[in-house]
C-alpha cells in the first residue's frame, strides 16, 4: 500500500504554499496530486490557483515524492497545449510527473470557456479522442491529427518527456467505455467508489463498489490480454459514505485502508486538511497517518 496526498492549490506560493509542499515531501508521502480546476464547488469564491503552475513550483521545492493532478479533464484543457506544459514539467521535475485525468464533470468547468455542457455520451466520446491523442503528443516528436473534436496541426513536442515513452496517465473512470480506456492507455487507474452512495449509501456497500469496478477494470485488461495485477489502483479518499471517519485516528485509517486494499486498491490518497472545510482534519492526527499507518498496515 501507498500512501499519497492531494493538495488543493489554494495557498500563495511565498506565504503558505511552498511549506506545504515541502511539508508532504518531509512526511514521506509518495505522491502530492492537486486539483486541475478552474475553481471547484465550495471554494468558488475562495483563493484557487492553477493547478500546472502550482506543480511545477513545488517540483523546484522537492526532489523524491511524486506530483501529479488529480485529476485533468477536457472541460477546459486542449491535448496540444497541455502536452506542451506536461511535457515541460516532466523536465523540471527531473521525471516525477503522473497525469490523473478524468472525463470531467458538468459544474462551473464544464461551462467556463463559454461553451454549453456536454451530454454524457458526447463527453465519453471528447474523453476518449482526447486520451488517445493526448497518448500520441506525448510519445512522439511530431503528431498530425484531425479528428472528431480535435486537431493537432504537425505538432512538434521535442525533447520529449523525461519518463520514456511519456509521463504515466492514471485514469479516473468506472464506467464500461472509460474502464477500456484505461486499460488501453493507463499506467493506473482512479477511483473515488461510487458517487451513488455517497450521500445514502453504507460503507459496507461503497466497499462492495468498488470491489465491482476493480474486478471491471480486470475484465477490462483481460480483454486486451494486460495484467490488471501491474496496474496501481489509487483511491482518492473523501467521497465514500465513510466521509471524514478514516482520518479520525490512525487506527481508523488503518482499517479502512486494510478493508480497500483487500478490494485491490494499493494507493490511498488523503486530502490535505483545511480548516473549516469538508477537508477539516485534525493536522495532528493526519500527520500521524502520514508517518505511522503504512507501518500498521504492513
Amino acid at each position: 500500500m501507498r500512501l499519497s496526498t492531494v493538495i488543493l492549490p489554494i495557498y500563495r506560493w511565498a506565504d503558505e504554499g511552498r511549506e506545504v509542499w515541502r511539508r508532504a515531501e518531509e512526511l514521506g508521502f509518495h505522491a502530492a496530486y492537486t486539483y486541475d480546476h478552474l475553481t471547484w464547488r465550495s471554494f468558488r469564491e475562495r483563493t484557487w490557483f492553477g493547478a500546472v503552475p502550482t506543480l511545477t513550483a513545488a517540483a523546484g521545492v522537492t526532489s523524491r515524492m511524486r506530483l501529479g493532478t488529480l485529476v485533468t479533464s477536457p472541460n477546459f484543457r486542449h491535448p496540444v497545449t497541455l502536452a506542451k506544459d506536461l511535457m515541460t514539467l516532466d523536465d523540471v521535475s527531473q521525471g516525477r510527473v503522473t497525469l490523473g485525468i478524468g472525463a470531467g464533470g458538468s459544474g462551473f468547468d464544464a461551462t467556463a470557456l463559454g461553451q454549453e455542457a456536454w451530454s454524457p455520451r458526447e463527453r465519453a466520446d471528447r474523453f476518449g479522442e482526447f486520451v488517445g491523442l493526448l497518448d500520441r503528443l506525448l510519445s512522439s516528436e511530431a503528431v498530425a491529427y484531425e479528428g472528431e473534436f480535435y486537431s493537432a496541426g504537425d505538432v512538434r513536442n521535442i525533447p520529449g518527456c523525461v519518463q520514456r515513452p511519456r509521463i504515466p496517465f492514471a485514469v479516473a473512470a468506472t464506467g464500461p467505455r472509460g474502464l477500456r480506456l484505461t486499460a488501453r492507455h493507463g499506467q493506473a487507474w482512479v477511483t473515488t467508489g461510487d458517487p451513488a452512495l455517497y450521500e445514502t449509501g453504507t460503507p459496507q456497500e461503497s466497499l462492495a463498489a468498488v470491489r465491482g469496478q476493480v474486478e471491471r477494470l480486470g475484465a477490462a485488461c483481460a480483454e486486451i490480454g494486460r495484467d490488471v495485477a501491474d496496474m496501481p489502483k489509487i483511491m482518492l479518499t473523501g467521497f465514500t459514505p465513510d466521509q471524514g471517519h478514516p482520518l479520525d485516528s490512525v487506527d481508523a485509517f488503518v482499517d479502512f485502508a486494510g478493508k480497500h486494499a483487500e478490494v485491490g486498491i494499493d494507493e490511498m490518497v488523503i486530502h490535505w486538511p483545511i480548516a473549516g472545510t469538508e477537508f477539516g482534519a485534525d493536522p495532528k492526527v493526519f500527520e500521524r497517518i502520514a508517518t505511522e499507518a503504512l507501518g500498521q498496515l504492513g
